[in-house]
């Protein structure tokens, strides 16, 4: 059988990924777009993005009313009140809600601050160039967030003077702002032995790189240290064997492609760069417990 390829989509311009999304809206900005997300008539129907990549930066501050799954290096959050989230180009990504999100998204280039902040990325520790950053909280610090976010968007809304530049200098205030709201958080989650950091370095990493590596000795390279002592390290912190992150991960994203997409189970087997779809199935079954074709048809008799 002939391999059907898949390359995971790579979105250069800010408008070429709005249409696919859909979404009506577009920015005659190409470097910078604000987009107030409103929860849409006929709710409760899953929307579901396969993995792509953006070579621009994202970040939103989202209320949840429905349901959304999110999974970001080895954690995740079902349904959570309130997140914010911070996204940098390059970094492999998915999502999946049911229309039920409202809240305040931002994309922009490195260029929408090149006038004022050409060392961007190394101001703003927000954006971390290995792994999604995302932050949990209730309605109450959504809407103390929310008032920060306000100013940006009213700025937007009113003007598109120089390229909203008025709306760009207040965004760069208000990042200022989620730099200090993100130390604190983090404060309490920091690693406290080497071990600990190598363990979260290597979670990023296999983020986001599980599609093409899947050995721990690739991994193990990319963290320049050895195999074993990755694996001693991983097993000792977490108590997982290190091989285990890495399928975990491949098999959430594969059930979300069976479950949301019409993909054939081939198609899904070479995106997700299987050798072939026989060995695919020989995955998820021991992943699973069961075949692709059967999780597909008991997800879709549930829903």
């Amino acid at each position: 059988m002939e391999k059907i390829k898949t390359p995971i989509p790579y979105y250069t311009e800010i408008n070429d990924f709005l249409a696919s999304i859909p979404w009506p809206s577009r920015t005659a900005n190409p470097d910078f777009f604000c987009l107030r997300l409103k929860p849409l008539e006929g709710g409760n129907i899953p929307v579901y993005r396969p993995p792509f990549k953006r070579s621009f930066y994202f970040f939103a501050l989202l209320l949840n009313s429905g349901k959304v799954h999110v999974n970001y290096g080895d954690q995740s959050a079902s349904d959570p009140e309130a997140y914010l989230v911070f996204h940098s180009p390059g970094l492999v990504y998915s999502f999946a809600h049911n229309n039920s999100l409202e809240g305040y998204l931002v994309y922009f280039k490195p260029g929408a601050f090149s006038f004022f902040r050409p060392d961007f990325h190394s101001q703003f520790t927000l954006f971390d160039s290995h792994r999604t950053n995302l932050f949990k909280f209730g309605h109450s610090m959504f809407g103390q967030l929310a008032q920060h976010f306000e100013a940006v968007f009213s700025a937007y809304e009113h003007s598109d003077k120089d390229g909203h530049l008025e709306a760009r200098l207040k965004l760069l205030g208000l990042l200022c702002h989620l730099e200090g709201f993100a130390l604190e958080r983090n404060r309490a989650e920091m690693p406290t032995t080497r071990q600990e950091q190598l363990l979260r370095n290597f979670i990023q990493m296999v983020d986001n790189n599980y599609i093409h590596k899947r050995t721990i000795k690739e991994y193990a390279d990319m963290l320049s240290v050895s195999s074993n002592y990755l694996s001693q390290s991983v097993k000792q912190v977490s108590g997982r064997n290190a091989l285990s992150f890495i399928a975990e991960r491949l098999a959430t994203e594969a059930k979300s492609l069976i479950q949301y997409t019409n993909f054939e189970i081939a198609q899904i087997a070479y995106q997700l760069n299987f050798s072939d779809p026989t060995n695919f199935g020989r995955f998820f079954r021991k992943q699973v417990g069961m075949s692709p074709s059967t999780f597909r048809q008991q997800r879709r008799q549930s829903n």
